[in-house]
This record gives C-alpha cells, sequence and structure tokens, in this order.
C-alpha cells in the first residue's frame, strides 16, 4: 500500500492465517520499497536449515543494512497470528503472538511511514491501522 500515514506512536495491527508449507512473510515499513525504516521477516526454514528465525532489517537506497536476528520464532506454518508493530519515532515495537516483543531502531530515522507491504505465504484476515 501506498500513500498511507503511520506516525510515531501509531500502530499497525496484522492478522491472519500461516500457509502450512509457509517458508517465510515479511511486513514491510518505509516510504518505498527500496526505503524501508522496518523489513520483519519470519521465516521457517532458512538454507534448507529446519530452526525458524524472526529477521529484521531496513534498506537505503535499495542496500540492505546489517540484519538482526532472533531464534525466538512463535510463528508457525499452518497456524493463525496476530502481531502488532508500534513506531514510537526512535524505534519500532513488535509484538508477537505469544505476547514477547522485540525491538528494532528507527535508523534512518523515518518519522512518517508511507508505504506498507505484507507479502509471503500467509493470507491476511485482519489488518488495521490505528
Amino acid at each position: 500500500m501506498k500513500n498511507v500515514l503511520l506516525r510515531a506512536g501509531d500502530q499497525l495491527k496484522v492478522q491472519g492465517k500461516i500457509n502450512a508449507d509457509a517458508k517465510r512473510f515479511q511486513i514491510d515499513l518505509g516510504s518505498s520499497s527500496s526505503e524501508l525504516a522496518l523489513h520483519f521477516n519470519p521465516r521457517f526454514y532458512e538454507d534448507d536449515s529446519e530452526t525458524p528465525v524472526l529477521v529484521c532489517n531496513s534498506r537505503s537506497d535499495n542496500i540492505w543494512d546489517q540484519e538482526q536476528r532472533d531464534t525466538h520464532n512463535p510463528f508457525h506454518p499452518g497456524s493463525t497470528f496476530k502481531v502488532v508493530l508500534k513506531h514510537t519515532g526512535r524505534l519500532f515495537e513488535v509484538k508477537l503472538p505469544d505476547g514477547q516483543e522485540i525491538e528494532f531502531p528507527n535508523r534512518q530515522g523515518m518519522e512518517t511511514i508511507s508505504y506498507i507491504r505484507v507479502k509471503g505465504d500467509i493470507s491476511i484476515t485482519s489488518f488495521k491501522m490505528y
């Protein structure tokens, strides 16, 4: 989605169902596909490994920055999920389905998010900005 408005203090809630054969999905927040303040990317089977991982990253001028990786991944193929992403200004807080939270710095200092993309091996059942 383009021309959306998500500012510091705003939240995005995404609910859905993960495909049974899912490999990954992503939620991107930024100003365009080449300018991402947050790339949130749960991966289930990366590089033929059976170790699920959560990857967060940013992208500037179409160049990826250093990944932040977390082996705590409460998302599971074939299950439903709810994730809440909050833009605090200086960082992004991501509330995971099991209630735990992860934080990712707003490396670009992006005050307003105008581009949101959700894609991958999921079906969206609810999408709400507030």
